[in-house]
């Protein structure tokens, strides 16, 4: 099942992004201060950010993390595919998919891309994206943090 997160799933998500943040899909952690802030703006408001959770069998399996933006190249409304995780004792059975395919119905409609982002060293994931139709797009990110 997928399902949006609540505010008595806080804990839980937070317990999984670490988890996420320490594995090797990630190329380095991040302070926990930032899954608060996550938290805070999905259960604010979904124009930036929504965090799905994922169970099978009636237990927690995983999430997807989404955010929103606007773009010239794409000629619209761009769904940044921010995160996914499930947990290991989940994988390879569906719930990558499932949740793509979620995303198309409910999302999709409006949107003018999905995007996402992923560690080159993450073969499961890059296998399952290509699978599912996506390409690499060329360019070398740069960031600034404040």
């Amino acid at each position: 099942m997928i399902r949006k997160l609540t505010e008595n799933d806080r804990e839980l998500y937070i317990e999984m992004a670490r988890e996420f943040y320490h594995s090797d899909a990630v190329l380095h952690p991040v302070p926990d201060a930032f899954f608060e802030r996550t938290v805070q703006e999905a259960l604010r408001s979904d124009a930036y950010a929504e965090i799905y959770l994922f169970e099978l069998d009636g237990r927690p399996a995983g999430y997807g993390l989404t955010a929103k933006t606007f773009s010239q190249e794409a000629g619209g409304m761009v769904l940044w595919i921010e995160e996914i995780y499930i947990r290991e004792a989940f994988r390879s059975r569906g719930l990558g998919r499932d949740f793509f395919a979620y995303l198309e119905e409910t999302q999709g409609p409006g949107l003018a891309r999905f995007r996402l982002e992923v560690e080159e060293g993450n073969r499961g994931a890059v296998s399952l994206y290509k699978r599912l139709g996506y390409q690499v797009l060329d360019y070398v990110q740069m960031i600034k943090d404040f």
